[in-house]
């Protein structure tokens, strides 16, 4: 782990970024200026379906306008580049092939929804659309009913967690965090079977090979980090440190989405609104 401060903002350009994204952004660069340190930019992409070039450019516009300033990044380059996930398969490959020499994935069937859950960050919602079910151990590929390939091929691979153990981590804002295996969280996607790795896989890798010392994100994820902590684990790899934002939310009390154009960097923009009245406002 590096002893510089690093951290990193990590947009996926399937939309117009928005009010929420920006205000936890600007927490994890705050915290970066702090210490000190060093901000990555990565452009998570792996979705083709819903990420557009259109939405990634206007994503670098609306970060800029809005403040925003990174040392690393895909217009700016950087020591561990390419900062686009989508250019970076064949590394998520060698990732895939530590779970696989380990025995700790399996090739799976299921869901057309779980297929599209795993391309994003599952969020910690209940009643969420992008919420990822649990798993049922039942429908597990025992170890002696497939050979291990050297490629994931056209089959999607799900990560075998360790049911009834507990897994804690320290956050940087809720103080230790738990979850159990099994019953908060089952088996996980970690690769489709149309070549794309999982959110949790590539943020995984990206975060320990771009040396992330701390990842800065939303309330939702906080199951999603003990998830990547079996996989850090897995693959013999320090975790980060983690500190997760409060979400900001509409008059319903739902969490903000792509989907809230009202409040989208870009409308805010045209509307006159200026970043430093916005951020005001926190």
């Amino acid at each position: 782990m590096s002893e510089i401060y690093r951290g990193r903002i990590a947009p996926t350009p399937s939309g117009p970024l928005h009010l929420g994204h920006a205000r936890t952004f600007w927490t994890a660069q705050e915290r970066a200026r702090e210490r000190g340190g060093v901000v990555a930019l990565r452009n998570e992409d792996l979705d083709p379906d819903r990420c557009k070039p259109q939405f990634a450019r206007q994503m670098l516009a609306d970060l800029r306008w809005f403040g925003f300033a990174w040392q690393e990044g895909p217009d700016v380059g950087g020591p561990f580049a390419p900062y686009v996930q989508s250019e970076r398969r064949a590394l998520y490959l060698e990732s895939w092939r530590s779970l696989a020499a380990a025995g700790a994935i399996y090739p799976s069937l299921h869901s057309r929804r779980d297929i599209a859950a795993a391309l994003v960050a599952p969020h910690d919602e209940p009643n969420a659309l992008d919420a990822e079910p649990i798993f049922p151990p039942a429908l597990r590929a025992a170890p002696s009913s497939f050979e291990m390939p050297d490629e994931p091929g056209d089959v999607n691979w799900r990560f075998r967690v360790p049911d009834g153990e507990l897994i804690t981590f320290v956050d940087g804002r809720h103080g230790p965090v738990s979850r159990t295996a099994g019953v908060d969280f089952g088996d996980f996607l970690i690769w489709r079977k149309d070549g794309y790795p999982s959110y949790e896989l590539a943020v995984v890798h990206d975060d320990h090979a771009m040396q992330i010392t701390e990842v800065v994100r939303g309330d939702d994820l906080l199951t999603s980090t003990v998830r990547q902590i079996l996989l850090y684990r897995t693959l013999g790899w320090q975790p980060p440190a983690f500190y997760h934002c409060e979400l900001m939310r509409d008059a319903e009390g739902r969490r903000l989405a792509k989907r809230t154009e009202a409040v989208s960097l870009a409308r805010l923009r045209e509307a006159g609104r200026t970043p430093e009245e916005l951020r005001a406002a926190w």
